[in-house]
C-alpha cells in the first residue's frame, strides 16, 4: 500500500513543479485555445487559455508509473503504451482547437468517425491483450465472486474503452472538472487494487492520481491551463483498462457516473435533435453546460459533480469489498 501511495506523493510533487514551465513553454509558442461560439458566452474570456496540460499529466504520470509499477509487474505496461498512443490522438485533436490555426470541428460527422473508429482499433488491440496474454478474461460480481466469460469478454472490453474514452473526453469542459472527477476515479479503482494486492496497477492510478492532483493546481478556476484531449483520451481508455484489469469493469458506471452522465447527455441531445425535429431536451450538451445555461457558476457545478464522483467512487470501493 505504502508503495503505491509514495508514487502518487512522487507524481503530485513533480507536476506541480513542472506545471509552471510548461504553462510558460505553451505562452510563449501561442498555444491557446480558440473558445467555440457554441458554448457558453461566459467562456468567451477563456481565449488564448494553453491547451494541451495532457502532456503534464501523462508525462509524469507514465514516468512514475514506468519507473515504480513495471518493476513490480510488467502488465502494467499496457494501460502505459495505451495512454501514450492515444495520448498523440488527443494531441493531434488539439491542434485543431487553437488560435489561428486551421480549425477542425470536433463534432462533425466525419470527425467522429473517424475518432471513433480510432479507438476503436486500439480498443480491439487492447481487448485482445487483455483476452489473451494477459489473461484476464473474468468478470467479478459483488458478493457474488468470479466469473470466466470467455470469448464474450472481448467485445465488452472493446466498448468499455470506446464508451469510457468517448465520456472523459465530453466532459473535459470546465476548469477542474475533469481533472478532479479523474483523480476520484483512478483513487477508487487504486483501492481497490490494493484491496487486491495488485500493486502494479495500484501503483500506476496512483501515480496517475498524483499526476492530476499537480495538474490541478494549474487548473484550478480560473484555469491557467487546459488538460485537452492529449489528457482526456488517455485517462479514459486507461480508466476503462484499470477496470478490466482488475476484473471489476462492471463498477465503471458506479466509479465514473459522472462520466456516464456526461456522455449520456450528449448522446441524447444530439439523437433528439436530429430525430425530433430540432427539439433539445438540455439547454447545451453536455450535462454540465446546461447547468451553466440554469444560471450556476461554473466553480459550482464542478464541486457538485466531484461531489457525485466521490460517492460514486465510495459506492464502488464499498461494493468491491463485499465479500
Amino acid at each position: 500500500m505504502a508503495y503505491a501511495l509514495f508514487a502518487g506523493c512522487i507524481a503530485a510533487v513533480a507536476a506541480v513543479f513542472a506545471g509552471g514551465p510548461l504553462v510558460a513553454f505553451l505562452r510563449a509558442r501561442k498555444i491557446g485555445k480558440a473558445i467555440s461560439g457554441e458554448g457558453p458566452e461566459t467562456h468567451q474570456v477563456k481565449a488564448g487559455t494553453p491547451t494541451m496540460g495532457g502532456l503534464l499529466i501523462i508525462g509524469v504520470g507514465l514516468v512514475v508509473a514506468l519507473a515504480m509499477g513495471v518493476p513490480k509487474d510488467r502488465d502494467v505496461l499496457l494501460p502505459v503504451i495505451i495512454a501514450a498512443a492515444l495520448a498523440a490522438v488527443g494531441w493531434y485533436d488539439d491542434l485543431g482547437t487553437l488560435i489561428d490555426r486551421e480549425q477542425r470541428e470536433a463534432h462533425d460527422r466525419t470527425t467522429m468517425i473517424l475518432k471513433l473508429i480510432g479507438f476503436a482499433a486500439v480498443a480491439v488491440v487492447a481487448a485482445l491483450l487483455l483476452y489473451g496474454p494477459l489473461d484476464a478474461p473474468r468478470l467479478l460480481v459483488p458478493h457474488y465472486g468470479a466469473y470466466d466469460i470467455g470469448p464474450v469478454y472481448v467485445p465488452i472490453a472493446v466498448f468499455a474503452i470506446v464508451a469510457m474514452t468517448s465520456a472523459v473526453g465530453v466532459t473535459d469542459g470546465l476548469d477542474m472538472l475533469c481533472g478532479s472527477t479523474c483523480a476520484v476515479a483512478f483513487a477508487a479503482f487504486g483501492a481497490i487494487a490494493l484491496i487486491a494486492q495488485e500493486t502494479a496497477t495500484a501503483t500506476y492510478c496512483f501515480a496517475l492520481v498524483g499526476a492530476l492532483v499537480g495538474f490541478l493546481w494549474w487548473n484550478a478556476y480560473p484555469a491557467r491551463i487546459f488538460m485537452g484531449d492529449t489528457g482526456a483520451l488517455p485517462l479514459g481508455a486507461t480508466l476503462a483498462i484499470v477496470g478490466l484489469q482488475t476484473g471489476w469493469w462492471l463498477l465503471l458506471p458506479v466509479i465514473g457516473a459522472v462520466f456516464v452522465l456526461e456522455i449520456a447527455s450528449d448522446v441524447v441531445q444530439i439523437g433528439v435533435f436530429r430525430l425530433g425535429g430540432g427539439r433539445r431536451v438540455f439547454r447545451m450538451a453536455p450535462l454540465h453546460h446546461h447547468f451553466e445555461k440554469l444560471g450556476l457558476h461554473e466553480t459550482t457545478v464542478t464541486a457538485r459533480f466531484a461531489a457525485i464522483g466521490v460517492v460514486g467512487a465510495l459506492c464502488g470501493v464499498a461494493l468491491a469489498a463485499l465479500k
